[in-house]
């Protein structure tokens, strides 16, 4: 799993408070969305810490006021107190009151951000409310790690669209199947396991109907340990999807994950099966430059909708079709690639676009880190120039 790098001081005994407010944030990757995931830590006047929390499940108390309640469990008073928080304190009425009005009541002297957030309810109004109350802010410190925590959310704020993070298992001379469509297992159990940890990160997996009727994935998260299990989206054009197929194992109320099918082409009878196994069908035809149906789901318009319903990060796991329709179309953001140590000639590879006719049409990407996993490698690279918000 990819986490921010925290970097405590050279010596330091104990951590910045800071540092232990992004700690208690990455504790909350899995549990937050589609709120972001914001650590809070309160420190007295002597510089001893006397509360800290961190943002509970949808509707449960931001971190700000875990911390205050943190505080009082243990009997300090905060009044006078600095809170370091890792993102700027809320300022409307959303499923629960400002925490910017929490801690001034509360009497905070200090308040101490990471960054701006990026939500328009917010931008800044939480400063501004806290600074018209005598509290001192300082923004700043923590900003990189923090806005890493929260890539998803900040895309979805600016760009109106999720994050996009493509991800391939493959062998080191990039099969990622064999031509009999043999697939399992090319990387090893680590590296299954810390594929899944990044699944529970994300609101929303998704694939293809090809992957869908090739290998019968469940694609809920099983390896590691969540709370919640984020919606499957199925790229279906023609509603091909099976009402047996695997992926419905355990969903509904038992696995409590929603299923969203998006679909090019109307089968009201398939539609209605589908239905009855709890999915929810999105017809979202695409059409060409002429304004023509393409027969294909609008891919650019499947991201807004998934936006628009409060998804932050989204996790692909498809065939080397789809994920060639992602890239050459330009909608991905980031790939999550596992190497293994082994070649496998001939099958299928990550991505299927092109074909290229210069070296230079070629995407351009920039690693972002390099890790072993196991036997394997763990390639993060993000497309070169992509804004980070």
């Amino acid at each position: 799993m990819n986490l921010p790098d925290i970097h405590f001081a050279q010596g330091a005994v104990t951590p910045s408070p800071m540092d232990q407010a992004l700690a208690l944030a990455a504790s909350a990757l899995f549990v937050t969305a589609p709120n972001p995931r914001v650590g809070c830590v309160l420190v007295d006047a002597k510089g001893q810490v006397i509360g800290q929390g961190r943002t509970q499940q949808a509707g449960g108390a931001h971190a700000e006021v875990m911390a205050l309640r943190d505080a009082q469990a243990k009997g300090r008073s905060v009044v006078g107190a600095t809170a370091y928080v890792t993102l700027e304190p809320c300022s409307h009425q959303g499923r629960t009151g400002p925490c910017c009005d929490a801690l001034v009541a509360a009497g905070v002297r200090k308040v101490v951000a990471a960054l701006e957030d990026p939500n328009p309810r917010v931008a800044g109004q939480g400063f501004a409310r806290l600074r018209a109350a005598g509290i001192e802010v300082v923004v700043g410190p923590g900003a990189e790690a923090s806005r890493a925590l929260n890539i998803g959310f900040f895309s979805r704020m600016v760009r109106k669209t999720p994050w996009v993070r493509l991800k391939v298992a493959a062998s080191l001379d990039g099969t990622t199947a064999l031509n009999n469509g043999s697939s399992q297992w090319i990387t090893g159990e680590p590296a299954r396991v810390d594929g899944h940890a990044w699944r529970a990160r994300a609101c929303a997996v998704l694939t293809g109907i090809g992957t869908v009727l090739q290998d019968q994935p469940r694609l809920d998260v099983r390896l590691v340990d969540t709370p919640r299990q984020p919606t499957l989206v199925i790229v279906d054009s023609d509603l091909q999807t099976p009402p047996d197929a695997a992926l419905f194992l355990g969903s509904g109320a038992d696995l409590h994950r929603k299923v969203w099918i998006y679909a090019a082409n109307p089968h009201p009878e398939r539609q209605a099966a589908l239905e009855a196994r709890g999915a929810e069908v999105i017809l979202l035809p695409g059409t060409d430059a002429h304004g023509l149906k393409t027969g294909k789901v609008d891919l650019g318009g499947l991201l807004h909708d998934l936006a628009r319903r409060e998804i932050n990060e989204v996790h692909v796991e498809a065939g080397h079709k789809l994920n060639g329709s992602w890239l050459r179309e330009g909608r991905v953001d980031e790939l999550l690639v596992y190497l293994a140590p082994k070649l496998l000639g001939q099958g299928a590879g990550m991505a299927h676009f092109g074909p290229l006719t210069a070296l230079a049409q070629g995407l351009e990407l920039e690693f972002d880190r390099i890790d072993r996993v196991g036997a394997d490698l763990r390639l993060i690279a993000r497309v070169a120039g992509r804004s980070v918000f």
